[in-house]
């Protein structure tokens, strides 16, 4: 009876490490997660602190329509929609983990503005104003993605061009979301710092901590499908976008510390023939627009041009 009875006291210490694991990396939200000023106190982002507070207040001061969309899974998904022109090119923007998009694109809107682009800034699933408790690292965000592009082509009609944007995970999302049949009206993805698989960032955070990588994923998997409802294995952008006819434009920062550059550079060897890959010397996650703006825009408007079959100007 003992021998029974040692099992299931370490069957239960497995699930709550299990828990503990899914509530600390999981769990949706926590803390000024949705706070659009909460913006992270690290060495790279402090000399920049103002002038990314400054351009969150102007996005945040812009005015947008609050929109929604039912999940596949059934959750009301938010988000906001900036209008610009009827019949303009249409930019879908996915944040990152923990983020939000005014944090996230309060740089890279301003180039969509400047194209005449119409924007959709999508809130993750979880996050900001939409509905669910598990960020489910791209698993369920990149079919949120198919349809937040249903929404988009059910309201403005069959010929709306689309291209998707993501930073960090949102950028993991599209990318494995080009891997899902996308319909030709996305013509182009510009992907910012992605990372290749969950467990893969998983595992390199833990490595960050000095924690054991193998066991910790073990209980970070269990965490997601015990309490989370999602299996954290089988997606992988690299994979994902093998087969993709749609063009991706990849943009990292080489001096990125939470998600290697390495991973962008896998990601391009996988298609060289549909991605461009561009990294930005001293650039930490999601920073490279900060640190060469102009090159950032450049990038961004020449890839949308030639997507879209349109000469883009900046202004």
């Amino acid at each position: 009876m003992w021998v029974l009875w040692t099992l299931l006291a370490a069957a239960a210490v497995v699930v709550l490490l299990s828990f503990a694991v899914y509530r600390f990396s999981l769990y949706s939200p926590r803390g000024n997660q949705n706070n659009d000023y909460a913006v992270a106190r690290t060495p790279q982002m402090d000399p920049l602190r103002d002038r990314i507070m400054d351009m969150i207040h102007t996005l945040n001061e812009r005015p947008y329509e609050r929109v929604s969309i039912t999940s596949f899974d059934g959750l009301k998904l938010a988000g906001r929609y900036y209008h610009q022109a009827d019949g303009a090119p249409l930019d879908m923007c996915f944040h990152g983990y923990r983020g939000t998009p005014s944090r996230d694109f309060s740089g890279g809107t301003s180039i969509y503005f400047r194209a005449g682009h119409n924007v959709l800034m999508v809130e993750e699933r979880g996050q900001c104003g939409s509905e669910g408790h598990t960020i489910t690292m791209g698993v369920k965000e990149r079919r949120d993605c198919l349809d937040w592009i249903a929404y988009a082509l059910e309201r403005f009609g069959p010929d709306q061009r689309i291209i998707l944007n993501g930073i960090s995970m949102g950028a993991a999302t599209v990318l494995m979301a080009s891997g899902m049949g996308l319909p030709e009206n996305v013509k182009g993805i510009v992907a910012d710092c992605p990372y290749t698989s969950p467990e893969a960032i998983m595992k390199k955070v833990v490595g960050d901590m000095k924690l054991p990588q193998s066991l910790s994923w073990v209980l970070i998997r269990l965490g997601a499908r015990l309490f989370g409802g999602v299996d954290l294995t089988g997606v992988d952008a690299a994979e994902a976008v093998k087969d993709s006819p749609v063009p991706i434009l990849l943009i990292h920062g080489e001096d990125d510390r939470f998600v290697p550059c390495e991973m962008s550079r896998r990601i391009a060897a996988a298609n060289p023939e549909m991605i461009e890959l561009y990294t930005f010397p001293g650039a930490g996650h999601g920073l490279s627009y900060l640190v060469d703006e102009a090159r950032y825009t450049a990038l961004a408007e020449a890839f949308a041009g030639k997507v879209l079959g349109e000469t883009v100007k900046g202004g």
